[in-house]
C-alpha cells in the first residue's frame, strides 16, 4: 500500500466508490425492488464501498419518506455484504440535512456526505456552525464534505483544512482537483483528510496525492473501475494510458448529450450505468428533470464495449 494510503486514519475512505443510483419505472416513480438489486448488484462487484444520494442519486429530488426508505435499503445490503457505505445527507435546507443526519447515524454507517446550505451562499462564520452542528447531532458519525464545482459557496482548501481542524469527526472531501498547483496546496493543506477526485482523472489524482473516487466511471462500469485502480495502484503507465481513453470516451459520447438534451450531470451518469448493463438502472431521471433517451443507450453501450472491451 502507498505511503499516502498507509498514512490515513483506519476508518477514512480510500479505494474506488460505487454511486447508488434510482430504478425509476414507467410510471416514473421509483421502483424499490429494482433499487435494491441493483445495490446489492454494487455491493458485490468488489468496490471498496458505497454511497447514496450524491448527485448521480438524485437526492435533491427525494421526499424525506423516499430518503428514509433508500437508506434503510442501503443500510441493509451494505451491512450484509459487510461493504463500508456511506448515506448523503444533502439538503438545500440546513436544518433538513441535520435531521437526516440524526435519522440515519443509528444505521452502522461508516460516513455521513453533505453539501453546503445552499439557497444563500453561507459565510465562513455560517459553514463552521453547521459543520459544527452536525459534528454535534452525530458525534460518532464521520464526515465527508461534498463540495462540487457548481456549489454556491466554494472553499478553498485552507478553508477545509481549518474546518477539519475545527470539527475533527471530518475525515474527508469531495473535491474537483486541479493543478499541479492545486494538489502541491492538497497536500500540504488536507495532509490530515481523505480526498476523493473526479473518477475520470483519478491516475493523475492518486499520483498527486489523491486517495480515491466516489467514481463516474464505476456508474459506466463497477469491474472496469476496479481494473483501473489496479493499474493506477501498481503505478503502470498503461494507467495514464487508460485515463486518456477515458476522457476521450466521455468527450466523444457522452459529453454531447449534455448539449443535444440540455441534461445534467445525473442524467450522464445514470445513462452511463444504462449503457454499461450491470444492473437494471435506466436512463431516467426523477420529474422533473430530462434524461437522455432510451434509444441513445444501446449506441454508447456499443462504443463502451468497442473502447473497454475487457470491463463488460
Amino acid at each position: 500500500m502507498s505511503d499516502h494510503l498507509s498514512a490515513l486514519p483506519e476508518h477514512a475512505p480510500r479505494g474506488i466508490w460505487g454511486a447508488v443510483m434510482l430504478a425509476v419505472g414507467l410510471d416514473g416513480n421509483i421502483d424499490w425492488s429494482a433499487t435494491q438489486e441493483t445495490v446489492a448488484r454494487l455491493c458485490a462487484s468488489g468496490v471498496h464501498g458505497v454511497y447514496s444520494n450524491g448527485t448521480a442519486c438524485e437526492f435533491h429530488c427525494q421526499t424525506e419518506a423516499e430518503f428514509d426508505r433508500l437508506s434503510e435499503i442501503v443500510a441493509a445490503v451494505a451491512g450484509a455484504a459487510r461493504i463500508p457505505f456511506q448515506i448523503g445527507i444533502s439538503q438545500s435546507n440546513p436544518r433538513i440535512a441535520c435531521e437526516r443526519l440524526k435519522r440515519v447515524a443509528g444505521l452502522g454507517l461508516s460516513g455521513a456526505q453533505f453539501t453546503l446550505p445552499d439557497w444563500w451562499p453561507p459565510s465562513d462564520e455560517e459553514v463552521l456552525r453547521f459543520v459544527s452542528g452536525l459534528a454535534e447531532a452525530a458525534p460518532s458519525t464521520p464526515l465527508v464534505l461534498y463540495n462540487p464545482p457548481h456549489a454556491k459557496r466554494r472553499l478553498t482548501l485552507e478553508s477545509i483544512a481549518a474546518l477539519g481542524t475545527a470539527v475533527p469527526s471530518l475525515v474527508g472531501a469531495k473535491l474537483p482537483g486541479g493543478d499541479a498547483s492545486w494538489y502541491a496546496g492538497m497536500r500540504r493543506e488536507l495532509s490530515g483528510l481523505s480526498v476523493f477526485v473526479p473518477g475520470h482523472t483519478l491516475a493523475t489524482g492518486y499520483a498527486n496525492g489523491a486517495h480515491g473516487s466516489y467514481s463516474n466511471i464505476a456508474c459506466l462500469s463497477p469491474k472496469g473501475a476496479l481494473q483501473w485502480w489496479a493499474q493506477i495502484r501498481a503505478g503502470e503507465q498503461a494507467a495514464f494510458e487508460m485515463q486518456a481513453r477515458v476522457q476521450a470516451f466521455l468527450a466523444d459520447h457522452v459529453l454531447p448529450f449534455r448539449a443535444r438534451y440540455a441534461v445534467s450531470d445525473a442524467a450522464l451518469d445514470k445513462a452511463m450505468a444504462a449503457a454499461g448493463s450491470w444492473s437494471s438502472i435506466r436512463a431516467q431521471l426523477l420529474w422533473p428533470y430530462s434524461s437522455v433517451p432510451d434509444e441513445d443507450v444501446p449506441p454508447l453501450a456499443t462504443a463502451a464495449r468497442v473502447a473497454f472491451p475487457g470491463w463488460f
